[in-house]
C-alpha cells in the first residue's frame, strides 16, 4: 500500500492526490496539520533523502521564518527540529511507495513507479 503524507489544502498534494486518483491507485493519506508528523518515520526519511531534499525552502512557512532561525537550520537534527515544530516545511508530499520514499510530485517519476508495480 502507498502512503501519501502532506497538508491536504497544500496545492502539490491536490495534484499529487488527483493525479493518484485519475490513475486508479490505492492509497493512505497521512495529514500532518491533524495527525502530527510521525517521527520515526521523520527520521527514516531524513536517513534516506537527506534532510536537505526534505526541506522546503520554496516554501511560504520558509520564507516566513525569522533570519536567525533559517540560518539555525545547518545539519539534519536543526532541519530534524523545524520539521516537527512546523510540519508545513516538509517538501510534500512525502510518499512512501512501499520500498522507497520520495519528497514532492514528479508525474514522470510516479508513472514509472506505478507502471513498475
Amino acid at each position: 500500500m502507498i502512503h501519501v503524507f502532506g497538508i491536504p489544502n497544500c496545492e502539490t498534494v491536490k495534484k499529487a492526490r488527483a493525479w493518484l486518483d485519475a490513475h486508479g491507485v490505492a492509497y493512505t493519506f497521512h495529514d500532518f496539520k491533524k495527525q502530527g508528523v510521525p517521527i520515526e518515520r521523520l527520521d527514516a526519511w531524513l536517513a534516506t533523502l537527506g534532510w536537505e531534499a526534505l526541506l522546503n525552502r520554496r516554501g511560504t512557512t520558509w520564507r516566513q521564518l525569522d533570519d536567525a532561525t533559517r540560518a539555525g537550520v545547518t545539519d539534519g537534527a536543526s532541519a530534524r527540529a523545524l520539521m516537527l515544530a512546523k510540519p508545513s516545511v516538509i517538501r510534500r508530499p512525502v510518499v512512501d511507495w512501499g520500498g522507497s520514499v520520495t519528497a514532492g510530485f514528479d508525474p514522470d517519476d510516479w508513472q514509472r513507479r506505478v507502471t513498475a508495480r
